[in-house]
């Protein structure tokens, strides 16, 4: 009998000890110095950089069994997800992928995790630093919202753009004549490669190793090409040209000595760029040029976001809220949402484990490594914009998802580690179909 008492009164003990911590932690008041400073003591003290840092510092029990593998497998997902402890540290502050993240997680009170919350009880955020962090990333974010409304128009030189449009669908830029950049990114079919293509086909029929990404809203991409190899536009369109698979093995010198014989074409370049003429760069700006105005504001889910409720169907509405619940938002954010930031394709789970075996392992399938060189980076790429997602299947880099149901299912596997009911993934799909906006080349507009 008195063996069980002080069995009792153990726990008791120790129920009240557990009370009185949480109590004092979350009445625990703000910490001093600067709001940096402060927004940096409190992640550290909420143990958001036991999961989020590269070198984490863990209790004793990280070593012990079950505890110590699932903590394991906890710490390498959020790692990959997010590095907080590089973010911190970084002199130019937060990137926009960090703050949407961190945005996500101070909204939805999504961490730390309720394995976590299970032994620390005081872990976590209370009120005040809750209220500190939003105000912070509001203030750090180039605009109050992550997710905005596509503009409906944008600056740019409509003379350069036609030229550049007409250079756009010219096959004379590659090899043999038979390729333009309009041939895997077709206007009509959403600005990718047509729905039954996995990848493209270049040159003498051979073909490359990614999906065709959409050209449309590509003005909104933080670089482009899923690795992104290319920091801009003009960049970018430098690099089907110069492709052996997808243009034929040339240089931009080479195309222009063969386009200087239209003498016309050649005078319309002297006119629009004086002192340059018909050069790479000049041919490569054009076509940039027109690559901007292929923007598409006026979704309905545009109209929704400046306040028209009727613009989105009730399961659509649903559809959106968990999009971000489910943490969608986190990562395809911007007026875009998507093209901002690189991330792991397989956080949980083995994406390349688990790919059609049909499908051959390529060096594009290493992602921002291919460009970085760095070893962290294998597997990143960069995230998909959204927009006008429902006219550009085949997804994901190797075009292996069919339908947007088989992507976002995918997205919450490998992403989240998480199953979707059958309703959650309704309303998904429901609210990418909202995303479809206006541009005079789409075939299909927002209705």
């Amino acid at each position: 009998m008195k063996r069980k008492l002080t069995i009792i009164l153990a726990v008791l003990v120790a129920i009240a000890a557990v009370i009185v911590g949480v109590r004092i932690r979350f009445n625990e008041p703000l910490p001093k110095g600067s709001q940096d400073e402060q927004v940096k003591a409190i992640l550290e003290r909420s143990d958001c950089l036991v999961c989020h840092s590269q070198e984490p510092s863990l209790p004793f029990y990280a070593k012990l069994p079950v505890i110590g593998p699932m903590m394991d497998g906890h710490i390498t997902a959020g790692y990959r997800f997010l590095d907080l402890g590089s973010e911190l540290e970084n002199a130019d502050g937060m990137s926009e992928a960090a703050l949407s993240k961190l945005e996500h997680a101070v909204t939805y009170s999504t961490m730390p995790i309720h394995e976590y919350r299970m032994i620390h009880w005081t872990s976590g955020l209370n009120k005040a630093e809750k209220e500190l962090l939003s105000s912070w990333i509001v203030e750090k974010q180039s605009c109050e919202q992550m997710i905005q409304p596509i503009a409906s128009r944008v600056e740019y030189d409509e003379a350069k753009a036609e030229l550049g449009e007409r250079m756009f669908n010219d096959t004379a830029l590659s090899l043999d004549g038979t390729i333009s950049c309009a041939t895997c990114h077709v206007l009509e079919d959403g600005g990718a490669d047509h729905e039954d293509e996995r990848v493209s086909e270049g040159i003498y029929g051979l073909k490359g190793g990614v999906n065709a990404p959409t050209v449309y809203n590509a003005e909104y991409n933080l670089r482009q090409f899923w690795n992104g190899r290319a920091a801009d536009l003009a960049e970018q369109a430098a690099g089907p040209i110069t492709n052996p698979v997808e243009m034929g093995t040339q240089t931009l010198e080479n195309v222009v000595e063969r386009l200087m014989a239209d003498k016309a074409l050649v005078s319309e370049f002297a006119m629009l760029y004086p002192g340059e003429g018909l050069t790479g760069e000049t041919l490569c700006h054009a076509i940039a040029e027109f690559e901007r105005t292929l923007i598409t504001p006026d979704s309905r889910f545009d109209r929704y976001l400046r306040g028209d409720e009727s613009a989105l169907s009730e399961l659509e509405k649903k559809g959106w809220e968990e999009f971000q619940e489910n943490s969608c938002a986190a990562c395809h954010f911007g007026a875009a949402l998507g093209g901002r930031n690189f991330e792991y394709v397989d956080v949980h789970g083995d994406y390349f484990a688990d790919r059609d075996p049909a499908i051959e392992y390529n060096a594009d399938d290493e992602g921002l490594k291919g460009f970085s060189l760095r070893d962290e980076d294998l597997h990143k790429f960069k995230v998909p914009i959204l927009r006008n997602i429902d006219l550009t299947a085949p997804y994901f880099h190797d075009g292996s998802m069919q339908t947007l149901e088989d992507a976002v299912r995918a997205m919450a596997k490998y992403e989240l580690g998480k199953k979707l009911s059958k309703g959650e993934l309704e309303s998904i799909v429901a609210f990418l179909h909202t995303l479809t906006g206006v541009n005079p080349h789409l075939a299909v507009s927002a209705q």
